[in-house]
């Protein structure tokens, strides 16, 4: 039998002594008490610590979140904890039999995993979660980073606070928010674009989690994912030129963006959580010679967002949140002949006369 008993560590034997082997190891099979580099940062109104065997997936953290405004949600935010597990790769062997079980442990989990397993098992009671990233899965760094290390830092800071989890893009001006929540294609990522570009509060492009019973909006405002076709209605030469020199990712979908890193380039992110006091449902229909900002019925409000949020809609906070949301004001925005148009009417909604 063999199996992996810690980080760049076969062992050939369970019973056998080896002289190679640190002689504690077999009391630590699980690496649960080895020495660990950290990463702390304030995320999404609570306090992360990140851990890991590996420098490099300590980078990606960095890369994700480090330099955000530290948004807090309550009087005492709550401490969690995130274990980021590189599992051993190497050279492809040809073997008669499966690849051997690497031990790992953190979430309050002891369990076993091949060299090439990508896995987030977490714990919300105990506030702690482990990501396992194959070397494999570590050369994509866009996936590694939104498709195992974004689960597990969006549900713990979620579940550990009764955040209500939307997605939807917000925006603020002066501590005061807008929810924009649309279908695919109604234009959200292009509204949160010009909004940010003419000097709003940047709240988040795509997750916002809400408290549900003081309605504060945060998100992680990392990133800005905009289409090249997007750049034709910027209108300063200079926000062109920046978009373009920034990194292109390709979504699992086959869609190509620029990923624009929000904290270069002197943009305002909101360093305080708003209030919402508005959720606007953008539509991608034109808005001819209607207005383009139509007040909706509050009565219809709880529906049409159960309709847009069935994930939020089945999670313990969503009475409250609904119960409350229902007394804000609710509108359509259509769209515009200029995106220009959507900022006058979101700044004109927000109250604030000033850029």
């Amino acid at each position: 039998m063999s199996y992996v008993g810690g980080p760049g560590i076969e062992l050939e034997g369970m019973t056998r002594q080896n002289d190679s082997i640190p002689p504690d190891l077999f009391a630590d099979p699980f690496w649960e008490h080895a020495s660990q580099p950290r990463e702390r940062l304030q995320l999404l109104g609570a306090r992360f610590e990140f851990e890991s065997n590996s420098r490099e997936l300590l980078s990606l953290v960095e890369a994700a979140y480090a330099g955000l405004p530290r948004h807090r949600l309550s009087g005492a935010p709550p401490r969690l904890r995130v274990r980021l597990l590189l599992t051993l790769g190497g050279k492809a062997r040809k073997r008669s039999e499966p690849p051997p079980l690497g031990m790992f442990s953190g979430a309050g989990f002891l369990g076993g995993t091949t060299e090439a397993s990508n896995f987030v098992v977490l714990s919300p009671s105990q506030r702690s979660a482990l990501v396992a990233v194959s070397p494999a899965m570590l050369r994509f760094p866009y996936h590694a980073r939104y498709e195992l290390l974004e689960f597990a830092v969006f549900t713990l800071a979620a579940r550990s606070q009764g955040l209500v989890p939307l997605h939807g893009a917000c925006v603020g001006l002066g501590g005061r928010g807008a929810l924009l929540m649309g279908a695919s294609g109604s234009g959200k990522s292009t509204a949160a674009l010009h909004c940010l570009l003419e000097g709003f509060d940047f709240v988040s492009e795509d997750s916002v989690f809400v408290t549900p019973d003081t309605l504060l909006a945060t998100g992680v405002a990392n990133f800005l994912h905009v289409c090249s076709d997007s750049l034709g209605l910027l209108a300063r030469a200079r926000d062109r030129e920046t978009i373009r020199k920034s990194p292109i990712i390709q979504r699992r979908s086959g869609v190509r963006k620029y990923e624009v890193d929000l904290r270069r380039g002197g943009y305002r992110l909101a360093v305080a959580p708003p209030r919402l006091t508005a959720v606007v449902f953008l539509s991608a229909q034109s808005a001819g010679v209607r207005p383009l900002l139509t007040a909706l019925p509050k009565a219809g409000l709880r529906a049409k967002l159960a309709a847009l949020q069935p994930y939020a809609a089945n999670q313990p906070e969503w009475t409250t949140f609904t119960k409350n949301a229902a007394r804000l004001e609710a509108f359509e925005l259509r769209r515009g002949s200029h995106p220009r148009e959507t900022v006058e009417a979101l700044r004109e909604l927000l109250g604030s006369r000033t850029r």
